[in-house]
């Protein structure tokens, strides 16, 4: 959870994407204070990455500074984040010039929303991928990973013409441990029983799916969740071949479909030991398809 503090309520404004993402206050993870300042000058850090678009990262004594551009609003930042090396802690300045000619730029916006959280994942185990997660009636989910092209919006459509799902997002999804997932392990008759069931019950209910308002071409986006079945990694093909991935294959090609800030080593060290949990944890496949219903069926098939 994301707090938002300042002495105004332009300061907890929301853009419209965030709105359905509101919820009730609890204990913050990430604990964000909103100022304005009359002129943000030039960043005296060293850089650390340039995103060639809208933001640059530098390094600072106190953690880390990101600076946020844009040609609309002039060559001088418009907004600045300063934030604490666990991000946890931030105060987001804004250029009160530039909030007084638009005041649209709200100060929770895309792209700093995306990067607090994808910052704040990596000291967490949990990950963003790029993907969309499919909720069927029964709560499972389904979580469909590919390139821009390799057909997330084709495969939310699919699945909305055949049955009433719930879609997470259309193009990017966390994925995190399940910490509601029940410990106990429900009674049997006997001791083998108990030993396998628990190995089922470990290894296929500690996932758990969310989503996200960074939404792709269909513009799904729901705050739910849903505990994760089944991971396919999507390309074209011909058949609708469903191909099982070892744990070092499906590691490769989520990472490959993460969102991971690479200017650190250790956060890129963190990504991949999560991936490891994850596909030691859920069944991962590579899967060519056909843009048609038989995709769909394919799929129902495997997991019924």
């Amino acid at each position: 959870m994301v707090r938002l503090t300042g002495d105004d309520s332009a300061a907890v404004e929301l853009v419209p994407s965030l709105m359905a993402f509101r919820a009730e206050p609890r204990l913050p993870d990430i604990r964000v204070r909103v100022e304005w300042i009359e002129e943000l000058s030039e960043a005296p850090g060293l850089q650390l990455f340039d995103s060639g678009a809208l933001w640059r990262l530098y390094e600072c004594e106190s953690g880390f500074q990101f600076d946020f551009r844009a040609p609309v609003f002039g060559d001088e930042p418009y907004k600045r984040l300063l934030v604490d090396r666990d991000f946890s802690r931030a105060t987001l300045q804004m250029s009160a010039e530039v909030s007084a000619a638009f005041p649209y730029a709200a100060p929770l916006g895309y792209p700093v929303d995306e990067l607090l959280i994808m910052h704040r994942l990596t000291r967490e185990k949990a990950i963003e991928l790029h993907s969309c997660g499919i909720v069927r009636e029964d709560g499972t989910g389904n979580l469909f990973v590919g390139h821009s092209g390799a057909g997330k919006s084709t495969t939310t459509r699919l699945w909305m013409e055949r049955e009433d799902v719930e879609v997470l997002s259309d193009d990017r999804i966390i994925v995190r441990r399940d910490d509601r997932t029940q410990k106990q392990v429900p009674p049997l008759r006997s001791a083998k029983a108990r030993n396998d069931k628990a190995s089922i019950w470990n290894d296929t209910g500690n996932m758990r799916m969310y989503g996200t308002p960074w939404h792709g071409e269909a513009a799904y986006a729901s705050p739910g969740s849903a505990r994760l079945a089944k991971i396919f990694i999507l390309e074209h093909g011909q058949g609708n071949v469903l191909t099982r991935l070892s744990a070092s294959q499906a590691v490769a090609e989520l990472f490959a479909r993460s969102f991971v800030p690479f200017h650190r080593h250790e956060y890129v060290e963190s990504a991949l030991e999560f991936l490891q949990e994850l596909v030691s944890a859920v069944q991962c496949y590579r899967y060519a398809f056909e843009p048609n219903k038989c995709a769909v069926e394919r799929i129902v098939e495997l997991c019924d």
